[in-house]
């Protein structure tokens, strides 16, 4: 393919990229922007999940000529639409708008979308003519006008902050500097001070954290004040491009109080813009009362901020080197007072001294106490830090002190020494590398274990031959080589023979948690074979025997390479019943519709992204647009309830799963009281109370003079209607506390599921974090420390995730070392709280994605082998921890917009892959998903692939198939190894965190997902149907002959019921709120409380209330 040239710009072009709302599909706006500002353009990232308001307020603010969006969760269309009107709305219609979303936006919404306005959207197909390249250049030719120019100024605009008339002032200021002079004598008179903090400091340092935490206690401390920022960034000089990405870490900016612009230097060997005293001068025209510069990362002769501010702040690291550097860094000359900010990092206390000494010599303070300098530690990162209270409120009186200002604290503030909360201890950052050293020295052993046995083997078959005469001493060598062998190992040969007749006979007998199980051991074909279900190696040498037993051995016994129980269940598949669309009324018609007559009900729940994000249903178009799209709507635990109606949630054959991460602990709160109010159900039929339950709802209702919740609709086949009894209410306000104590405590023994609650891998691949990852860590052990608590057995408190890391493009090597790496760092978090190994190892499972890699035939086995190694000599786990049970999902990545119909042929092979490595479960993609929500007809065509397998495919019968194959021997012993290699790789960077703050998980998953697009798009990789092999019109982006959307009554109904919940409920919420956020600033269980608060919270009331103590996620580029 001939290489396309980048366009290059006549006119300075600035950019807005982003992700749209309730959206962590921010890797492919990642690689745009890059290739956008590599193309010469200024871009200003906003990240993932970005409303429409703040996507547009950004561009009137950045005077942007173009937003560029991607949007694949749905709701793209009433988003865009939305967008168009609000820069309407604000007179800003000249911002251009772009977009893509794969497959998921269809040519006809496409077409729509194009002639209501919107500049343009890119189509897979575009993408495949055009390439990556040619997209931008086409982007950029379109937008290709100047800013600032023809100014409609009008005086009284200025004084009132008129966003749109500052940013376009700034901008005359950057482009047209005479006409800007034109306007400067009509700008309004102010007598007034207004001071001018300066920002500076080293690159990496984390201003614009510390800036955002700043301009948060600011806002909240004064009222009534405004705040103006600008914000500086380097441009590029061989392109002149830049990246101005200081407001994807702010959250606190979106705030009617606050403006801010980003600017490039456009100058090179300079921390701050020429034009940067042009935008004070508008700022103070505006009367902003307090102004911010925060200026490019400098080197240790940059002083540039003292021309142009009243105070100056100095942001550094711990991490400067030698003491004697200090005596090299200019702005310690002129700093009023200095951050040390990231106190975390090693030597920040020597840091503190150090720079306070040098502050003392440096302002010849020799008669003051070098502890009472101005330096203060700070980590920006960490909610509500007291050493950045403590920078704040010496801040406020600087400013007070230098502009004769007598601004005072409204709020009280926790103050003293930052101190970090660590969720791994210090001196376990190696984990990692403990566990490879520990799994390796099991290795080795085998491996002379297994020679001493060939030793003794071949010795013994000496013995036994008749024709020779024995040597002197080979008995006492024989001896001499059994003392030699491991009593395990001795063990393990003396009763080789009776497990292979144990597996031979008609029956074998095992026991799960204390219940006898008999499975047959054969299956019979119909030419009345006997197919026998494990099959175990004929070798008769010792050595072949143990190094076998030890690293494969049969499915049910250590180390569980070929499976974690002895034999599968019978009559019953590991399939998944998958649903998730509109309200909870229509997927629970799904389930029951796909599990109809399956003996056990598997649930596998998808949430519409708004229920994904934490949030509430409204009316508002970017949020109405993605109601019930792509998933269900679930909000209240009503909704739950009816979402899982007709499912007993206690039965032994009924497992949920739930694939939801930020509001998970929420999610499973409303799961768990769903189950409890079935089996109170259950309780009150069997005791004959309907009536008087009845009659005591009513009285409820009556009294508040409001109608009781219903299902919507009739009930489907096999909906019995449990679970509705008690709609609108709960079994502790109709059944005494002793009676309901009592049920609760049994439905929580016995429910069954997992919900995915995996916040590590969001924050490195997928992004639906909405608190920050320590905050979010703190609830995920609640869980669990809840779960052991009440011996919660048989629900998984997390589904470690490495699906959503390969479908960000993460390789099978990644996915599997980046999701045992998580689950290992579980393992200390929960170690480090104080809880038995043995109590929660049991409640972490895995998910995994299954492509068509050789490395994905051996996934799974590789990965209990791992984690039993290390549980049962790292950890001194038991059996039930040692097993580790995962599900699989087939990859959605390679599901292609184009020859749908191939895509279950690539289903179909990694659904053996998965069966064959004997899964726990099996989630078999539907083959339409690339373009739409699954219809019932690709669900199951989806879920016939696996029971087509199952049960027809004759060597599935047999349960360990892979083993005994040289190349799954092979594949399995290289793709341990390289899980090891990352491990230490990890290690190096300070264990999964530190690699995390680095983001070395998110950048090599996205430098392998470029490596796989670019293989795909020269046609390197062939792809059948997509870059190779294709139909005669070319193999288009196919058009779905039904498309999934949610319904205009689905979505007014789910804001209509909301309203009635937060109508019914207000009082009550309040105090529940008040409950919640004391449990989370007093550092208690807060789950246990979630518990209570969910029966009459909705989702979105606990998300606010939960961002307001527990700190909201601060996206990253």
């Amino acid at each position: 393919m001939q290489e396309v040239l980048p366009y290059h710009p006549k006119n300075k072009i600035r950019i807005v990229t982003a992700a749209s709302l309730f959206d962590g599909h921010d890797v492919a706006i990642n690689i745009m922007r890059r290739i956008i500002q590599a193309s010469g353009a200024e871009v200003i990232h906003l990240g993932h999940n970005r409303s429409v308001a703040e996507i547009v307020n950004c561009a009137i603010e950045e005077d942007a000529n173009a937003i560029s969006l991607t949007s694949y969760q749905g709701g793209h269309t009433e988003f865009m639409k939305y967008m168009y009107d609000l820069l309407q709305e604000k007179g800003c219609g000249h911002i251009k708008i772009f977009g893509g979303g794969g497959g998921t936006i269809l040519p006809q919404e496409i077409e729509d979308l194009h002639a209501y306005g919107i500049e343009r959207i890119y189509s897979p197909d575009d993408g495949r003519a055009m390439g990556l390249q040619g997209m931008i250049n086409d982007l950029l030719q379109k937008c290709d006008f100047p800013t600032g120019k023809n100014i409609d100024f009008k005086t009284e605009d200025l004084k009132n902050k008129n966003h749109r008339q500052i940013g376009q002032l700034i901008s005359c200021a950057e482009n047209f500097p005479n006409d800007f002079e034109k306007f400067v004598p009509q700008f309004p008179t102010n007598n007034s001070t207004i001071p001018v903090l300066g920002i500076t400091g080293t690159g990496g340092a984390g201003k614009s954290s510390l800036t955002d935490e700043l301009v948060r206690r600011f806002l909240l401390d004064f009222p009534n004040k405004t705040v103006a920022i600008v914000s500086v960034d380097p441009s590029r000089r061989k392109t002149g491009g830049a990246l101005l990405g200081d407001r994807i870490r702010m959250n606190s900016i979106h705030n009617e109080r606050v403006f801010m612009r980003s600017m490039a230097t456009r100058q090179t060997n300079a921390s701050i813009s020429k034009d940067v005293k042009d935008a004070i001068q508008i700022f103070k025209a505006a009367q902003y009362d307090l102004i911010i510069v925060e200026t490019s990362g400098i080197g240790q002769s940059g002083t540039e901020i003292v021309d142009i501010a009243d105070v100056y702040l100095y942001v550094m690291t711990p991490e400067f080197g030698a003491a004697t550097q200090l005596e090299k860094i200019d702005m310690l000359d002129y700093a009023d007072i200095i951050a040390i900010n990231k106190f975390d990092k090693r030597g920040a206390q020597d840091a503190l001294r150090d720079v306070k000494k040098q502050y003392q010599r440096n302002h010849h303070l020799w008669d003051k106490n070098p502890d009472n300098m101005p330096v203060y530690g700070s980590i920006a990162s960490q909610f509500n830090d007291p050493g950045t209270n403590d920078l704040y409120l010496h801040l406020i009186e600087l400013i007070n002190a230098k502009c004769s200002l007598n601004w005072t604290n409204s709020t009280s503030l926790r103050t003293g020494k930052s101190e970090k909360i660590y969720i791994i201890p210090p001196n376990r950052t190696r984990y990692l590398s403990d566990i490879t050293k520990t799994n390796r020295d099991y290795d080795i052993w085998v491996k002379e274990q297994a020679e001493i046995a060939n030793n003794l083997y071949a010795l013994n078959r000496v013995a036994k031959l008749q024709d020779l005469k024995i040597a002197d001493g080979l008995e006492e060598s024989i001896k001499k080589y059994q003392q030699k062998l491991h009593p395990e190992c001795l063990q393990i040969l003396d009763s080789w023979k009776v497990k292979k007749a144990n597996y031979a006979n008609e029956f074998y007998v095992f026991k799960v948690r204390d219940k006898e199980i008999k499975i047959k051991t054969h299956t019979e074909s119909l030419s009345h074979i006997q197919i026998p279900k494990v099959s175990l190696p004929k070798y008769e040498a010792y050595g072949d025997i143990l190094k076998w037993s030890l690293q494969e051995n049969v499915p049910g016994e250590f180390p569980y390479t070929a499976g974690v129980f002895p034999f599968k269940r019978e009559h019953e598949d590991p399939t998944r019943m998958f649903a998730g669309e509109g309200g909870p009324e229509r997927t629970n018609k799904r389930f029951h519709y796909v599990s109809l007559g399956m003996s056990a009900k598997r649930l596998s729940t998808a949430f519409d992204s708004v229920t994904l994000y934490g949030n509430n249903p409204a009316i508002r178009p970017d949020i109405y647009g993605k109601i019930g799209n792509s998933g269900v709507s679930i909000c209240t635990l009503d909704d739950a309830k009816k979402l899982y109606s007709g499912f007993d949630l206690c039965s032994p054959s009924t497992s949920v799963s739930m694939t939801i991460n930020g509001p998970a602990p929420t999610i499973c709160a409303f799961f768990m009281n769903a189950a409890i109010d079935q089996q109170c159900e259950k309780y009150i039929r069997e005791h004959h109370l309907v009536e008087e339950v009845n009659k005591k709802i009513d009285n409820i209702y009556t009294a508040k003079k409001m109608t009781k919740p219903s299902y919507h609709g009739e009930l489907p086949e096999g909906n019995d209607g449990l679970g509705l009894l008690l709609l609108g209410v709960t079994g502790d306000q109709v059944l005494e506390k002793e009676v309901y104590e009592k049920i609760k405590s049994y439905a929580l023994s016995q429910v069954r599921g997992t919900v995915q609650a995996d916040i590590l891998k969001e924050d490195q691949a997928q992004n639906t974090c909405i608190f920050s990852t320590e905050f979010s860590l703190k609830m995920m052990g609640d869980v669990q420390e809840y779960f052991v608590q009440h011996k919660v057995r048989n629900f998984y408190s997390v589904s470690i995730s490495g699906y959503h890391i390969a479908e960000a493009g993460a390789n099978p090597i990644s996915q599997l070392a980046f999701t045992l790496s998580n689950g290992f760092s579980f393992i200390e978090y929960y170690l480090s709280r104080g809880m038995h190994i043995d109590d929660f190892a049991p409640n972490l499972s895995f998910f995994f994605s299954n492509g068509i890699d050789p490395e994905y035939a051996v996934i799974g086995r590789v990965a209990r082998k791992i984690w039993a190694k290390a549980l049962k000599y790292l950890y001194k786990a038991n059996e039930r921890s040692q097993k580790l049970k995962y599900h699989i999902q087939t990859s959605g990545r390679s599901l292609h917009a184009q020859e749908i119909d191939f895509n279950d042929i690539r289903t179909t092979l990694q659904a053996l892959y998965a069966i064959y490595d004997n899964c726990n479960s099996l989630h078999t993609n539907a083959y339409d998903e690339a373009i739409t929500t699954p219809t019932e007809e690709s669900v199951r065509r989806a879920m016939a692939i696996q029971l087509i397998i199952n049960n027809e495919l004759g060597l599935a019968k047999n349960e360990n198939p892979l083993q005994g194959s040289f190349i799954i021997e092979e594949l399995t012993d290289l793709v341990e190894e390289a899980v090891y290699v990352e491990f230490d790789r990890i290690t190096e960077r300070g264990g999964v965190l530190g690699a995390m703050e680095t983001m070395y998980q998110r950048s090599k998953i996205q430098e392998e997902s470029m490596y796989y697009e670019t293989k795909k798009h020269s046609g390197e990789m062939p792809i059948i149907g997509v870059n190779t092999f294709l139909s005669s019109k070319g193999s288009p982006t196919i058009l779905p002959m039904e498309v999934i959307r949610s319904t205009e009554e689905e979505k007014k109904r789910q804001i209509h019921n909301l309203e009635a919940q937060h109508t019914r409920f207000s009082e009550k919420t309040k105090e529940q709120i008040v409950i919640l956020q004391n449990a989370a600033l007093e550092n208690k269980n807060m789950f246990d409380v979630l518990m209570e608060a969910v029966k009459y919270c909705s989702l979105g009331q606990i998300t606010d209330a939960l961002f307001e103590v527990g700190g909201q996620y601060r996206r990253n580029m």
